[in-house]
């Protein structure tokens, strides 16, 4: 399978019912209404509660603005565009307070029991051995990433999701100023 490539201009904003933002959902597998796991773009415009998951574990990162401080379950986390991801369950209370303006932010969700992953912030180069039978996936933010897997190398354009399985599993070698990379396996 080559790389799937999914720009964020061509997904269509959906509201958020409380009116604190949109949200681009760029892909969910298998399927929109029946995911296990599922990769989305938030443009968060005040400050106000998360949607609650239950569930659901959630990976959380800031791309783009000030940032913002989380509060899960009564603990709090102050996020840029420099932190790595926070992972927590959908099903606790979350708080979103912005610090200085709006922010663009990355969110991965996976449904319990159905997959599990691993997402990481790369700046510079990141070498990984991924396993048979996982998915992969990395987010372009506003420059391009090189990805080599095995021999063969692929460049994803900013503001672009790419994904593929890797049935045999695959030597793996991101390169970008700034990218989010996922591993998501059953």
């Amino acid at each position: 399978m080559s790389w799937q490539m999914i720009p964020l201009e061509e997904v269509a904003p959906t509201p958020w019912r409380n009116g604190g933002g949109v949200t681009r959902e760029l892909i969910a597998w298998p399927t929109p209404q029946d995911w296990d796991w599922r990769i989305s773009v938030a443009e968060v415009e005040k400050s106000g509660p998360f949607s609650r998951f239950e569930g659901v574990e959630r990976w959380f990162a800031v791309l783009g603005g000030a940032g913002v401080r989380l509060t899960v379950d009564g603990q709090t986390h102050e996020m840029t565009a420099q932190s790595a991801p926070l992972r927590f369950d959908g099903a606790q209370d979350c708080a979103c307070e912005l610090i200085d303006g709006p922010t663009e932010d990355f969110n991965l969700m996976l449904k319990h029991g159905h997959a599990h992953a691993r997402l990481v912030r790369v700046q510079g180069a990141l070498d990984v051995v991924v396993k048979p039978g996982t998915r992969v996936a990395v987010y372009a933010w506003d420059e391009p990433v090189r990805v080599q897997v095995n021999r063969k190398f692929a460049t994803v354009s900013p503001h672009t999701l790419a994904w593929r399985a890797l049935a045999n599993g695959a030597s793996v070698r991101i390169e970008a100023p700034t990218a989010l990379w996922m591993e998501l396996a059953r």
